[in-house]
């Protein structure tokens, strides 16, 4: 299998990762790319990126790191539609983690995810996310992966 990497987002990729869709009934649980990146282009602590397989866009993700505490979020990723149900949402994500915590230097990722999302819940607790027993303001279910 080929190797997933990240990219930022810039004019070489933006209009294909803008163009990502998600399998039907998947878009109730994650913000659109265009959401995203308006959201990153307002709060500079967001980091988008493009996710590759080999040479090909496979899907988009965003992260970053706020406050005095250095709470450090991935906080979207998505697989384009074609792409999914081929473990590159794993390899993402355990990419995602290694990025995450050399680039801030932290010991926990948090996540969130909408409760009713079965296939990303299965997913971040086989990886090692653990539920907090709390929810986020917008009644989401969190998560932390603590770096050994």
């Amino acid at each position: 299998m080929g190797k997933v990497y990240f990219k930022d987002i810039d004019h070489t990729n933006e209009y294909i990762v803008r163009s990502i869709k998600l399998k039907p009934g998947q878009e109730k649980y994650i913000e659109s790319v265009d959401e995203c990146l308006q959201e990153a282009d307002t709060y500079q602590e967001w980091h988008p990126v493009a996710i590759y397989y080999e040479a090909n866009i496979i899907g988009f993700a965003m992260y970053g790191s706020f406050g005095t505490n250095k709470d450090t979020w991935i906080d979207r990723i998505m697989i384009d539609e074609k792409y999914q149900s081929k473990g590159l949402g794993r390899k993402a994500m355990m990419g995602l983690i290694d990025i995450v915590s050399k680039e801030f230097g932290v010991n926990h990722i948090y996540l969130s995810i909408i409760e009713e999302n079965e296939a990303a819940y299965n997913l971040y607790k086989s990886i090692g996310f653990n539920y907090m027993n709390e929810r986020d303001p917008n009644g989401e279910l969190l998560f932390k992966y603590t770096i050994l």
